[in-house]
């Protein structure tokens, strides 16, 4: 009888204190999150309650095994593998509470600066600061589980003296991985680029979406995804829109015949922006830019609080405009002549018949 009394009163003791203490840790942690409304850290302690309960879980059954008596052929194997899930529970409690303290800091800074330049800047080290966190805290989680075993021990000391071998070895052949990790962090830290800002990159334009320490994604603006080595931007130029502020200017262009009414389209303009939400009433003009044989270059210039806006304007403008044209001052849009020129008198004839030329035709784009 004592056989089976005291395995289940070790184990199941030890089971009902952990779920006791997650419960009542998990109560003061939602208190506390009730109180203190104002900072986040208490909510996001809650989402360790899995590992934390599992790290006391697996320490009372680690510390109390001896004394259940049960699987005593199998001690050995059973004591290491609860102490691999204490190893491993703790290493997640660890990330989790780093995780929640970092989300913190980031939310107390994005709530006191308004500055969204600066924003990006700090979310995007904190985020490769949590995956350096991560990937310290997973390599001496392995090691301590790697140690828990004899012959693991027995053979660090023989890779111990052949270490410098072993790392010329690797730094060769990790050449590439480990440029692309210095240069995440170079990113992180340099501030070259930042989650959420408006970037080009080999012509294509879109936002970055992710960074870590060794690629970078950005978001096309028709929802692809190029994934590129962030060394890519340590060693090539890129164009960077939101470096600086998000303000931008846009361009837009038309091509019209030289009879267009100039002055009547910086009115219109003016009248369209007004209607424009996108618009952020900063500045806006329109002057002839080139003329040609056939046709002239309006240009008109917008702005807007980001990329996103510009092309909203841009576009908007563009519309509108050529609508306009076409149905209050159609003899602005270009046109192609199919009617021979009338010469003045001075170039007749004397007979009085008008000298003809080879008919000329105009093109040009809207």
């Amino acid at each position: 009888m004592e056989n089976v009394l005291r395995p289940l009163i070790v184990i199941g003791g030890s089971v009902l204190l952990t779920l006791l203490i997650g419960w009542a840790s998990d109560l003061l942690l939602r208190k506390a999150d009730e109180r203190h409304g104002e900072t986040p850290l208490w909510g996001l302690l809650r989402r360790g309650r899995i590992p934390y309960q599992l790290v006391l879980c697996s320490a009372m059954l680690r510390g109390s095994y001896d004394e259940a008596r049960l699987l005593q052929e199998h001690e050995v194997g059973v004591g290491r593998t609860l102490t691999l899930v204490l190893i491993g529970s703790t290493a997640w409690l660890v990330i989790r509470i780093a995780a929640a303290v970092v989300e913190t800091s980031y939310s107390r800074y994005a709530r006191l600066h308004r500055d969204p330049a600066r924003v990006r800047r700090v979310r995007t080290q904190v985020s490769l600061i949590m995956r350096v966190v991560a990937a310290i805290v997973g390599v001496v989680a392995s090691a301590a589980m790697l140690l828990t075993f004899p012959a693991m021990r027995a053979a660090g000391a023989s890779l111990l003296a052949s270490a410098g071998i072993l790392g010329i070895v690797a730094g060769v052949a990790a050449q590439s991985t480990l440029s692309n990790l210095f240069a995440g962090l170079q990113i992180a830290f340099g501030d070259m680029v930042r989650l959420g800002d408006t970037v080009v990159v080999d012509g294509e334009w879109g936002t970055v979406e992710e960074i870590t320490l060794t690629f970078l994604t950005v978001r096309t603006w028709d929802e692809r995804r190029i994934t590129m080595p962030v060394s890519y931007f340590t060693s090539k130029p890129f164009e960077n829109w939101s470096r600086g502020g998000s303000q931008m200017t846009g361009i837009v262009y038309w091509h019209l015949d030289h009879s267009a009414p100039v002055e009547l389209m910086r009115e219109k303009l003016r009248d369209i922006l007004r209607e424009c939400p996108a618009w952020d009433g900063r500045d806006y003009g329109l002057a002839v830019t080139d003329t040609t044989p056939n046709t002239m270059q309006v240009r008109a210039l917008v702005t807007a609080k980001d990329a996103d806006d510009i092309w909203t304007v841009r576009v908007t403008v563009r519309e509108h405009m050529v609508r306009w044209l076409y149905e209050q001052h159609p003899y602005a849009l270009p046109r192609v002549n199919t009617s021979d020129a009338a010469l003045p008198s001075s170039r007749r004839s004397p007979d009085g018949a008008a000298i003809r030329n080879h008919q000329s035709s105009r093109t040009g784009r809207g």
